[in-house]
């Protein structure tokens, strides 16, 4: 029975989440992270703070966890293209927290891997689990997926840890403030700023954090049903790039222009995932659909940075008392 969750990457956008909707159901979660939670001081508060490059030998935790969710990963494809060696940590990353569980005992293990394994696909193609191959690797960051895949499996094969693989599509919604295309856009259209996009024809699929969170909960909880397996946890459609910019600038009644540019090296124009198997085998089912699951995104961006600003006008204005 699966009682404590240790989730690596738990101060991220779906490390936080997710570690709130575990708490919530009653497990014990170990947060693991190199950085401090912004959203979450409970999850600050009980984070175990180690870089994931390094060995995990000397790794002290409270408790040994009956699973191990593995979210922490360099994560923007156009990064990854300029300075490849965050790819190479990425798979650094995973063989140690797999070398954690091998010599502490844990047989159950979630990877967070992606959509970009899929490399590009046809119009309206659904990609099911089973159709990816090396040579469709299209840049660093996928490479650091397919071979942690790779990695994991062998894992299986050799020491019996039980992995089930959960592939994503662009998860947006609370939490995160980065440069991702959804947060980006919104950041540019509340300021009337041009937003550009690289490459016109990109559709991909768009999932709402909330039915994320719900696929790999849903995993925690039916783990040993469903080991040993390859998952899309998607929202299972796919929309055009621009359109997401436009719904975007239609909802804040922003006037920033949309200029269309070049596909970047590395980045995919087509995706979309046939999610039949988490369906039958989980009952997935997600529930937002993009314009509902912007809608609130850009809410919970604007209460952010409301409370943002009225947090930094009273530090500056206890800086100029003298008190901070």
């Amino acid at each position: 029975m699966i009682k404590t969750v240790m989730v690596t990457g738990s101060s991220g956008t779906v490390g936080t989440a997710l570690v709130q909707d575990l708490i919530q159901k009653r497990f014990n979660v170990i947060p693991l992270d190199i950085k401090h939670s912004y959203w979450d001081r409970r999850i600050d508060r009980d984070t175990v703070f180690w870089d994931l490059r390094k060995p995990m030998d000397r790794l002290r935790v409270r408790k040994i966890p009956d699973i191990i969710v593995h979210l922490a990963s360099n994560a923007r494809v156009h990064d990854l293209v300029v300075d490849p060696q965050k790819a190479l940590d990425n798979y650094i990353m995973t063989h140690n927290i797999l070398e954690f569980a091998r010599h502490r005992g844990v047989k159950r293990f979630v990877f967070a891997s992606s959509r970009e394994v899929y490399g590009e696909s046809g119009a309206g193609r659904k990609r099911a689990e089973d159709s990816t191959h090396v040579t469709r690797i299209k840049s660093p960051y996928t490479a650091s997926k397919f071979a942690s895949e790779a990695l994991i499996h062998s894992y299986h094969e050799c020491y019996g840890i039980k992995p089930v693989i959960v592939r994503l599509s662009n998860v947006y919604g609370r939490y995160d403030v980065s440069e991702r295309a959804v947060p980006l856009f919104i950041y540019y259209a509340r300021r009337n700023r041009q937003i550009s996009i690289f490459g016109g024809e990109k559709a991909l699929d768009f999932t709402y954090t909330d039915d994320a969170i719900d696929g790999l909960t849903l995993i925690v909880k039916k783990f040993d049903r469903v080991a040993p397996n390859t998952l899309n946890i998607t929202a299972g459609k796919s929309a055009r790039i621009i359109d997401v910019a436009r719904i975007i600038i239609e909802k804040i009644g922003s006037q920033s222009k949309i200029v269309v540019g070049k596909k970047r090296t590395g980045e995919i124009s087509r995706f979309v995932a046939d999610i039949s198997r988490a369906r039958r085998l989980l009952g997935y089912k997600p529930k937002v659909s993009l314009e509902v699951g912007l809608e609130k995104n850009i809410d919970w961006y604007l209460e952010v940075m409301k409370i943002r600003k009225i947090y930094e006008a009273q530090r500056r204005d206890l800086m100029r008392r003298g008190w901070a």
